[in-house]
């Protein structure tokens, strides 16, 4: 096994090809993997196996913590640190701690998506091993791409060269480090 490669990338021509392809992938146990696409194909990330992102539940915790410390930031200033009676009304009027509260539930669930997405998806990355691939150039363009990384536990090199061959793609390119 060549011990400089990333991994190996196969070339296709339409996005059937490719969703069909990455579906083989999945199902000869590959789990190290990633489709490039000049557009979205909203069928590969069944295809490959991704699970579901877990930022939709970063996010509500997000909010749930800025809802918490909003009241709670409003409970101490006004109940316990500087109690004033305004107008009659109690330390703890929760009718006027709303607005605070739902402005930091919505800055903190926003900084949460943020920082979440970028750290999930692993930004910033400025390089990626398959941009020494010089015909990777068309994934912006046209062609579509298929990549199994050498980290995958499945992966031989001249096994997964040949089932990747197999797939119908154009060609087949050795992604170097």
């Amino acid at each position: 096994m060549k011990e400089n490669i990333y991994g190996l990338l196969a070339e296709f021509d339409t996005p059937t090809q490719l969703v069909a392809a990455a579906e083989k992938v999945r199902d000869a146990g590959y789990k190290r993997t990633d489709a490039f696409s000049p557009f979205p194909i909203h069928e590969i990330d069944e295809a490959l196996g991704i699970k579901r992102s877990i930022l939709p539940f970063m996010v509500l915790g997000g909010g749930i913590v800025g809802l918490a410390s909003g009241i709670a930031l409003q409970w101490f200033v006004h109940v316990y640190d500087y109690p004033i009676i305004v107008g009659g009304r109690p330390y703890f009027s929760l009718p006027s701690f709303i607005p605070p509260s739902y402005e930091l539930t919505i800055l903190l669930a926003a900084f949460t998506a943020v920082f979440g997405m970028i750290l999930l998806n692993g930004l910033p990355q400025p390089y990626h091993p398959v941009f020494n691939v010089p015909r990777f150039a068309l994934a912006t363009r046209e062609k579509f791409f298929l990549l199994i990384e050498r980290r995958d536990p499945k992966f031989d090199y001249g096994e997964t060269r040949s089932f990747m061959q197999s797939l119908n793609a154009q060609e087949v390119f050795d992604v170097e480090e």
